[in-house]
């Protein structure tokens, strides 16, 4: 398996992550930076249901991971709303959904990450809910099981996946709102890094805050991860203003290359290069190869690296692009044209 150091890009949080995250999330539309066309139309949409003093119509966020719960926190507090947070493999039977649906005020929204991961049964049991705010659930055992038919206030679900394809059509239809999340440009995240070095009480210096951003793989949630380390190596060295120096240094340490890419990244890059010719491999192989969750692969680091081009996706597998074989400083074969 992956070391600590390799797992620094990671999506999963530590507590320290989690309770620093808090506040560093942006409360509101206004405070939310970057996927600029997804806030113009949430706007008009949420607006819209005020004005008319209705329940938001479902909203379906796809794309990479990049803080798409944050998304769901801002739509709450825009509508003055309660929100639950939950994510697909934690709802494994329909009493888990009917818990949560159970404890919805009118109005409140309900956010499934990772939706495309919910048991076949438990996204049944939500067509009726999305649609017509009722479940049906069966109660009793024996001769005396028994339906009951259980009403719900209007509530808003707001579903995100990074992989829309694996939903399926039934689900997807009952979505009235649907958003692409893109990955984050340089200049947005060098404003998210600003902000959050203000939050920190943090100087630092515009080198600095563009070296983070060009190594933030295009996420927020990594731009101030790797804002929190850097800011660890400078309180330990006494530096009081950050520049791109100590960035580099730091993330040099931490193996954060100039791409973003981390150690488990340029693993998967040499595994394919150095023991597959560059490709094609099945994405079962690399997994296997560097003890990894093919799932892990597929959601964490694929998306990054065909982002940046290095590969690229074929009918017969993954194969490592002219630019991958660049970054990784190999010559490229000749042979693959």
């Amino acid at each position: 398996m992956a070391d600590e150091s390799d797992r620094l890009l990671d999506q999963d949080e530590t507590a320290e992550d989690a309770a620093s995250e808090l506040s560093l999330r942006p409360q509101t539309l206004t405070q939310y930076i970057g996927q600029r066309q997804v806030k113009q139309q949430l706007q008009v949409y949420i607006q819209a249901a005020k004005m008319r003093e209705e329940s938001l119509d479902h909203v379906l966020l796809y794309g990479p991971p990049v803080g798409e719960d944050h998304v769901g926190l801002v739509i709450a507090n825009e509508l003055g709303v309660h929100v639950r947070t939950t994510s697909g493999p934690a709802i494994e039977k329909p009493g888990d959904l009917a818990a949560l649906l159970n404890e919805l005020e009118a109005g409140d929204v309900l956010f499934i990450d990772e939706i495309h991961r919910l048991p076949k049964v438990v996204e049944e049991m939500l067509y009726s809910a999305m649609e017509d705010f009722f479940i049906d659930i069966v109660v009793g055992q024996g001769a005396d099981v028994h339906p009951i038919h259980f009403p719900l206030p209007p509530f808003t679900l707001i579903g995100a996946t990074t992989r829309a394809g694996a939903l399926s059509a039934p689900l997807r239809d009952r979505f009235g709102i649907t958003a692409h999340m893109a990955y984050y440009d340089t200049d947005e995240l060098s404003q998210i890094v600003r902000r959050s070095a203000q939050i920190f009480q943090l100087q630092i210096a515009e080198d600095g805050v563009h070296e983070i951003a060009l190594r933030s793989r295009g996420t927020p949630r990594i731009a101030n991860r790797l804002l929190k380390r850097i800011r660890d190596f400078a309180d330990v060295a006494g530096v009081q203003e950050v520049g791109a120096d100590l960035v580099d240094q730091a993330l040099t340490a931490l193996q954060v290359d100039r791409k973003g890419l981390d150690a488990t990244d340029r693993k998967i890059l040499r595994l394919m290069v150095e023991h597959y010719n560059g490709g094609p491999v099945g994405l079962n192989t690399i997994a296997a190869n560097i003890g990894e969750e093919s799932s892990t692969i597929e959601e964490v680091y694929e998306p990054y690296l065909l982002q940046v081009g290095f590969i690229q996706r074929t009918p017969k597998g993954r194969t490592v692009t002219r630019d991958g074989y660049a970054h990784l400083g190999v010559p490229f074969p000749d042979a693959r044209g």
